[in-house]
């Protein structure tokens, strides 16, 4: 649950940009609009499966633009 205090000079627009941006980082309007309709199981599959192939690839180009790096200063 996100939850946010104001302080004493912070504006209720400031607030609410920093309450979208806690929401958004936590998943919660992601979450609610995927259980907003009826997902079949093997659309979840594919969806969780694509998710775990960008997070393969974009670990592979980190490590590989790291390792370049070192090649570079050496």
């Amino acid at each position: 649950m996100a939850k946010i205090q104001l302080t004493g000079h912070e504006s209720i627009k400031e607030a609410l940009r920093r309450f979208k941006k806690i929401c958004d980082k936590e998943g919660i309007i992601n979450h609610s609009k995927r259980i907003a309709y009826f997902e079949k199981p093997s659309e979840k599959r594919r969806r969780e499966e694509s998710r775990r192939i960008k997070n393969i690839k974009r670990a592979q180009k980190i490590s590989r633009e790291g390792f370049q790096a070192q090649t570079q200063n050496i």
